[in-house]
């Protein structure tokens, strides 16, 4: 089944989140702390994630043309609205993390390579293992943030299975029609420019900053844009 590595990794995040949930009487001091640790851990995996770069000057200008597009297109307005409707359709009342949980989550578990590959290998090869660890850590992610964000975390599960899904159901014709060699300097970049976004969430978790991080996703297409010209001219 192609798209069993999705589901698992969409299951693998509900299931923390309602874990997490069960634990949302932690006193506040504790909920703090955990989301500064979080927070501390994300920025540690980004700065990892953009180190992984072999030409720090695609990562610069995939941010910078990223941010321009995202800004234009206004994506992190329109994302946090689908997390206000969600809050106003469930009757969401008082103070509400539905929409921040929403969008964190979903940044953290959409961004970066390893969704990527393991849905690649499920669509080539049926090889499901990178999601299914990837499933684990998001399922721990998930159980953390929800403790301090609430369900809106839940809802990250649908995005991550649709765009995993997709990526899978399309992996014999990316396969045919990208390099192999091409293919890994992609991966290789986007991990660097997923880093960046990685490292911008750690910040915002801290409240260090407020940057709209999901204006910066489309960087993501202009990486593999920058490469592939790099790669052919």
């Amino acid at each position: 089944m192609v798209l069993l590595g999705a589901l698992v990794n969409g299951l693998g995040i509900l299931v923390g989140s309602v874990i997490g949930m069960k634990l949302h009487n932690i006193p506040e001091r504790m909920k703090d702390t955990v989301m500064k640790g979080m927070g501390l851990s994300v920025i540690v995996l980004g700065i990892q994630m953009a180190f992984k770069t072999s030409n720090s000057l695609i990562v610069i200008l995939s941010i910078c043309f990223g941010a321009v597009i995202g800004e234009w297109l206004n994506i992190d307005y329109h994302l946090n609205q689908l997390g206000h409707w969600i809050e106003r359709k469930v009757g969401a009342k008082g103070k509400s993390n539905v929409s921040k949980g929403f969008v964190t989550a979903t940044l953290i578990f959409v961004i970066g390579a390893m969704g990527i590959i393991g849905a690649l290998d499920s669509g080539i090869r049926g090889n499901h293992d990178v999601l299914y660890t990837k499933s684990v850590m998001d399922g721990f992610i998930a159980l953390l943030l929800s403790t301090t964000l609430g369900w809106g975390v839940m809802l990250a599960a649908i995005p991550v299975f649709l765009f995993e899904g997709i990526i899978a159901l399309f992996a014999t014709q990316i396969n045919q029609f990208v390099p192999a060699d091409l293919m890994a300097l992609i991966i290789e970049e986007l991990t660097a420019t997923g880093g960046i976004m990685i490292l911008a969430i750690g910040l915002n978790l801290l409240g260090l900053t407020k940057i709209r991080v999901a204006n910066l996703v489309p960087g993501i297409v202009v990486v593999a844009l920058i490469v592939t010209g790099i790669y052919y001219f």
